[in-house]
């Protein structure tokens, strides 16, 4: 059998990620006939076909749906065996994938990049923001290196490394604020303005809130935090915020911040990465960093 390369195996997972060559090919930064051409050698060298192709779609084979995840096993080893280099050379430099949440992402993570700019020159950043869910596949996939978000995120095969506390504030419309600061009753009574389905933040205030199933017909969603800080400036409704939010969504928006009374709603937020990962010591390293661009902030 000639033999498989790992290009070709990565081109082969990007296909079964994203089910679609054109996307495939752009994640891979290649050309589509490129790819094509590599996923037909693979198919040649292993005598099956990976992908069932018709004119809209490309789907695994029930031998594809097996082969993807020996290829995500191998890709995953061959990734740690060049972090596995690199560990060896006690100092972080080369490429660190870090996976960050949205709720979190545009107000920590410039002082964050900025500080391990300056602390490790060396290193090449690369930022993936996207919800919780997806982050935890991708690290344990091998296709992120860390990721900051809220924990706990109880995955056995993850390091959890908490790194600070932050509270939730109330944001409502600007002639609320000398009004006495509601209790969880109380919202579950109001148009309560939350992220959509997907974020973990979402499902904390739902929490504090004690609305634990369904969809409450008065709680409407949005898919950014400064979404909802506009929608309760235009009067619809109130909504909660992460503290290290505040100075960035509120500044050109008429509305009223307040603390509720003890005890707050609150989110711990830390780093996860595998526990194989050979770059363990470093992540910690990066974790100290990420704290400490917390303590500036605050």
């Amino acid at each position: 059998m000639t033999n498989i390369t790992l290009k070709q195996l990565r081109y082969f997972e990007a296909l079964a990620r994203h089910g679609h060559f054109g996307r495939a090919a752009d994640d891979c930064a290649i050309s589509q006939p490129a790819l094509s051409m590599q996923i037909k050698e693979l198919e040649e060298v292993l005598g099956a076909p990976l992908f069932e192709r018709t004119a809209r779609q490309v789907s695994l084979t029930g031998f594809g749906e097996e082969a993807v995840e020996r290829a995500r096993k191998i890709l995953r080893s061959a990734d740690e065996l060049g972090d596995l280099a690199r560990a060896s050379k006690g100092k972080l430099e080369g490429r660190l994938r870090i996976g960050v949440i949205p709720t979190i992402a545009p107000y920590l993570l410039p002082q964050v990049v900025g500080r391990l700019a300056q602390l490790y020159p060396g290193l090449d950043i690369h930022i993936r923001e996207t919800v919780t869910p997806k982050l935890i596949q991708e690290l344990t996939d091998g296709r992120l290196d860390t990721a900051i978000l809220a924990l706990p995120v109880s995955e056995p095969g993850l390091t959890e490394t908490p790194l600070f506390e932050e509270n939730f504030v109330l944001v409502r419309p600007g002639t609320e604020a000398n009004s006495p600061v509601p209790c969880a009753d109380s919202l579950r009574e109001m148009r309560l303005l939350l992220l959509e389905e997907g974020h973990c933040f979402r499902d904390q205030a739902l929490s504090f809130c004690n609305i634990q199933t369904g969809r409450p017909r008065e709680v409407l969603d949005a898919s950014s935090l400064s979404t909802l800080v506009q929608m309760v400036n235009a009067g619809m409704g109130v909504t909660f915020i992460p503290e290290m939010a505040v100075p960035v969504e509120t500044r050109s928006a008429d509305v009223a911040v307040a603390r509720f009374e003890p005890p707050e709603p609150a989110r711990t937020i830390g780093m996860i990465w595998r526990k194989t990962s050979p770059l363990s010591a470093q992540l910690s390293e990066i974790a100290e960093v990420v704290r400490e661009a917390s303590e500036l902030q605050s």
